[in-house]
């Protein structure tokens, strides 16, 4: 296949849409209990030093292969490879990229239908007047509602395959250019308000005020982790994305404002929820079920607490809407490369997808009691082995193939600066990225 013909039409587009593709769950659902349970400011201190060390050098490396290549993942893979004298086989390194967005996007579709269940019941004030214990009953007996639950799953991703077979100008682009404002209004909105609660002076001690006595080892592996997760690297859907990159932008300048926008989605969300529960008094290190558990029971005492509460669950479900796309698209590309239509490549990757997470929509009823690897569930499994071990294999392997096997000279054109900044970036992969994504690796590992 030679290069592809499509472009984003501007520098913006570009950048919402790698932007979309990063913010989702990791910023909204994920980055909260992540800070909640690992000493809030000492972990976010860290997660932003490690965006600048690792996220960003790994984040140009990807996109610089799409835009070098200006074909689907494997294509460009192999393309660059032959170039530079060096086996095409690095092409499967595209496949095993749409492996790991398959499995994540198997259950981003699963909690994309948590967040519309519990929008609905958010605008019609089903959690005012309800106990703690109540609202973890109910969540519990939502998720072992197969009917429901693969209701919503369906829902979601007919929404999500709808937009990516219009094409990357005719959908992607229009609808990120629609969605990532809005979902920046939203954040705003929520973050204004947080302003107004008795829980927001501690809550900004919580975020802004680092206790060094709170650092330790596993602290630091977890924010490294994080800063890799939530910028969506190591599964080459941004690989995908530089293949559309318009000749005249600038990498890093977009790269840098993309991780910006990343963090920034992250903090002001953190600053919103943790404002609500430390003004309910609640436990900020909660885990995963900060989200659907406690902020329910949080914000139903507010004055106005229902109307919020759909805002927060409205906004979740947006950015899992924008990043489901924006992920879809890298898998559409390369079965585009292997001769269908974008709209039946759009179709088969749907129905796979879907499949896939009918596995974790039964991971919490009919399918509870079996496990696949030790005591996990379907469920488990996914949300653990792609995002922690598929995604840092995939950034070490894409490093690896920018910073020593491409040719010199195609990276420093498609980077687009000069030698020394070459140079400068080069080093940076090489010695502290790459090591660094090796360890988030080994300690996920083990």
């Amino acid at each position: 296949m030679g290069e592809t013909l499509e472009r984003w039409s501007t520098r913006r587009a570009f950048i919402l849409a790698v932007t979309g593709a990063a913010v989702g769950l990791g910023n909204i659902w994920r980055f909260p209990y992540m800070t909640g349970e690992n000493g809030g400011a000492a972990f976010l201190v860290l997660y932003v030093a490690f965006v600048i060390t690792l996220g960003l050098p790994v984040m140009m490396a990807e996109i610089l292969i799409g835009r070098a290549g200006r074909r689907s993942p494997m294509q460009s893979l192999a393309h660059l490879a032959r170039e530079a004298g060096a086996t095409p086989h690095w092409r499967w390194l595209g496949l095993f990229g749409g492996i790991t967005v398959f499995f994540i996007l198997s259950f981003y579709s699963v909690v994309a239908g948590w967040s519309i269940e519990y929008l609905i019941d958010s605008a019609n004030g089903n959690f005012a007047g309800l106990s703690p214990q109540e609202v973890g009953a109910n969540f519990d007996a939502f998720l072992a509602d197969p009917l429901r639950m693969t209701f919503n799953h369906t829902l979601f991703l007919l929404l999500t395959m709808s937009v990516v077979a219009a094409g990357v100008s005719g959908g992607l682009e229009k609808l990120n250019n629609l969605l990532m404002p809005l979902l920046y209004l939203l954040l705003l909105i929520l973050a204004i308000y947080a302003t107004t609660t008795d829980g927001f002076g501690a809550a900004m001690a919580w975020l802004f005020k680092p206790d060094p006595s709170a650092i330790t080892g596993t602290v630091v592996l977890n924010a490294m982790g994080h800063a890799f997760f939530t910028l969506a690297l190591g599964a080459c859907a941004l690989m995908a994305y530089g293949a559309y990159m318009p000749e005249e932008q600038s990498l890093p300048r977009a790269v840098v404002a993309v991780a910006i926008l990343d963090v920034t989605v992250a903090l002001l969300a953190g600053i919103a929820i943790f404002s609500v529960v430390f003004s309910q008094g609640m436990d900020p290190g909660e885990g995963p079920g900060l989200m659907f558990v406690t902020l329910p029971i949080a914000f139903a005492q507010l004055p106005g607490g229902s109307l919020w509460l759909s805002i927060f669950f409205l906004l979740l479900l947006l950015a899992t809407w924008t990043s489901s796309i924006n992920l879809t698209e890298p898998m559409v590309a390369t079965l585009q490369d292997a001769g269908l239509k974008r709209g039946h490549a759009t179709a088969v990757i749907g129905a796979l997808v879907w499949a896939a997470g009918m596995l974790s929509v039964l991971s919490f009823s009919t399918m509870a009691e079996v496990h696949w690897i030790g005591e996990m569930n379907f469920f488990d499994l996914v949300t653990t082995v792609p995002t922690d071990i598929f995604l840092p294999v995939g950034g070490a392997l894409i490093a690896i193939f920018a910073a020593w096997v491409m040719s010199q000279e195609t990276a420093q054109q498609a980077l687009g600066v000069d030698a020394k900044g070459f140079r400068l970036w080069q080093s940076l992969v090489r010695y502290v990225s790459i090591p660094l994504v090796v360890i988030v690796l080994i300690s996920d590992l083990f």
